[in-house]
């Protein structure tokens, strides 16, 4: 008889019981509890490296941010003008107004938003660090709870835990990691992120008021919307390279963002806005 150690799907669980275990911990900590398990250093089998894209800096959420708001934004403000039938000068300073002031606005939004939150990890890193200097053996405690609550038993925590805190800097970073979730060396770069927002607004917002520059009437109408789609299904599938989702989907759920938007605006201008322009 089998024992129950050997059952089918025994060792498909205890590696995952492992990684939960140890997830969080520094690789230095990692090669500890390793040595712990395997005193005798027998091969466990080749290991892999999992290398992710820095996104902490914002810049690259507030790019792909900023092209969906300007393209949404410009194709419902140009066609919702469009709908009651203006001049074409009127439809091409509406789109220019629009432009600057969302590119400005979502500059403006990013970097005090950004801003603020910095400030405010900046604020709680630094009561983290007086506490470390204030009450260090309280703060080791701290990890030791914080590991043992993952299944590591408390010799090896209070070992691992005893080396974070010998070194301030690595005292810091480590319970700003595990308390707030943070890395100090991390905080956003709002300069950064306010910049991505103005100029990829603005790439967004130019897109469906070409037409209006050379052209008007229903033919300009109907290039914007044209230009309009296809770069919805740019952004939608660029979109999906950040989040590994389907690239047919990201781009579905754009192109329907914008559809709905510029064809409500539409309604909204052929319907009350003809009495207002004439």
């Amino acid at each position: 008889m089998a024992r129950s150690a050997d059952r089918p799907g025994d060792s498909a669980r205890r590696p995952a019981r492992s990684r939960s275990r140890t997830s969080g911990l520094p690789r230095w900590a990692k090669a500890i509890l390793r040595a712990r398990r395997n005193p005798q250093g027998l091969s466990e089998g080749p290991t892999q490296e999992h290398h992710h894209r820095d996104i902490r800096g914002g810049s690259a959420r507030a790019a792909v941010f900023g092209i969906s708001d300007g393209l949404v934004t410009n194709i419902s403000l140009i066609l919702g003008l469009s709908g009651a039938s203006p001049p074409a000068g009127v439809v091409r300073l509406a789109g220019l107004a629009g432009l600057l002031g969302g590119a400005f606005s979502m500059a403006a939004g990013e970097y005090v938003s950004m801003r603020a939150q910095t400030e405010l990890f900046e604020r709680e890193l630094e009561r983290e660090r007086q506490e470390i200097h204030r009450r260090p053996e309280g703060e080791l405690q701290e990890l030791v709870r914080i590991y043992e609550s993952r299944g590591i038993s408390t010799e090896l925590a209070t070992e691992v835990a005893r080396q974070m805190m010998a070194d301030p800097k690595t005292a810091l970073e480590t319970h700003a990691r595990e308390e707030l979730g943070i890395h100090p060396d991390s905080l956003g770069r709002p300069l950064q992120a306010a910049f991505a927002s103005f100029v990829t607004f603005s790439v967004g917002a130019v897109l469906p008021l070409i037409p209006f520059l050379t052209g008007h009437g229903t033919g300009a109408v109907l290039v914007s919307i044209v230009i309009a789609a296809i770069a919805a299904v740019l952004v939608g599938s660029a979109l999906s390279l950040f989040t590994g989702r389907s690239w047919w989907w990201s781009a579905f759920r754009q192109l329907a963002i914008c559809a709905a938007a510029g064809a409500v605006t539409y309604g909204v201008g052929a319907t009350v806005g003809l009495s207002v322009v004439h």
